[in-house]
């Protein structure tokens, strides 16, 4: 068992000590982003982020090397996280507050690892944005196209299955139901969940450096077209079954379908594109 053990530099120490303090220091603004996560369930895949960071982290830390010599670019960011912080409270801007603090874990990590083990190990840094939810700004601003989008794709799909179906606005009408796309229905609280599970996808599964990015930013519109299958699927329901399995059964299950079909489409696109490695090589 004692071979088994994970064994860190003493560095480690240090990070630990800063890490530490930092979370004292933001401790409000970290109460307040839990209690989003909870209150919120688009956004409770925040709980498992830093489970998931850390897990990845201690997976792969055999590849770290020490002696590294401190970074100065790292402090630099700190400085610059906190001074975010500052700005962010000032204007009472959440996103830009909780945001300065994985700036400062950053930071934190680029002075403590190096340069070099940095560069090993920057995906767990990234992944840290995910657990922040979307800034309202973006939000409000992206709700309406996203509920149009949403409703007019799914209109027609509902058409073309031979289902008579008129559209004003985010509402469909079918003989039988009408079929709000509200606000929550965009699927835009989704995407932040998806993107995260898009960058995991992407950095374990693909080789290279330019296909892992094209399967994470396909992640968006893959998110988009799940959402879309899910009204139809909605639509679909209410009218050959119910009106009841669309407010009842489809509704508590659609947020599963999402996910499930979107992560069946990344699936397809990566096998694609290990496909297309495997003929150029």
């Amino acid at each position: 068992m004692a071979e088994m053990a994970i064994k860190f530099p003493k560095r480690f120490n240090q990070a630990i000590w800063l890490y530490t303090l930092l979370t004292i220091f933001y401790l409000p603004v970290l109460i307040d982003l839990v209690k989003d996560w909870y209150d919120d369930p688009n956004y409770s895949h925040g709980f498992l982020i830093i489970p998931i960071a850390l897990y990845i982290f201690i997976k792969f830390h055999k590849q770290l090397s020490f002696p590294e010599k401190t970074n100065i670019w790292g402090i630099a960011i700190l400085l610059f996280g906190l001074a975010i912080l500052v700005l962010g409270s000032a204007a009472t801007e959440f996103f830009t507050v909780r945001i300065s603090f994985v700036i400062c874990v950053v930071g934190i990590g680029l002075s403590i690892l190096g340069w070099a083990n940095f560069k090993q190990t920057w995906f767990v840094f990234f992944l840290l944005i995910f657990m922040i939810p979307i800034p309202g700004i973006i939000y409000y601003s992206a709700t309406i196209p996203m509920q149009l989008l949403s409703s007019k794709a799914a209109h027609g799909l509902l058409q073309l299955a031979g289902i008579p179906a008129t559209r004003a606005g985010n509402i469909i009408n079918l003989p039988n139901y009408s079929l709000e796309v509200a606000e929550a229905c965009s699927g835009l609280r989704s995407l932040v969940t998806l993107l995260a599970l898009g960058a995991i996808y992407a950095r374990f599964t693909l080789n290279g450096v330019w296909r892992p990015i094209l399967i994470f930013i396909a992640t968006i519109p893959i998110a988009i077209c799940a959402n879309i299958f899910r009204i139809f699927i909605t639509g679909l329901g209410a009218h050959l079954i119910s009106p009841k399995i669309a407010d009842n059964f489809l509704h508590e299950v659609s947020g599963i379908m999402v996910f499930l079909v979107a992560l069946g489409l990344m699936i397809i696109l990566g096998k694609l594109l290990k496909w297309t490695a495997r003929q150029s090589s």
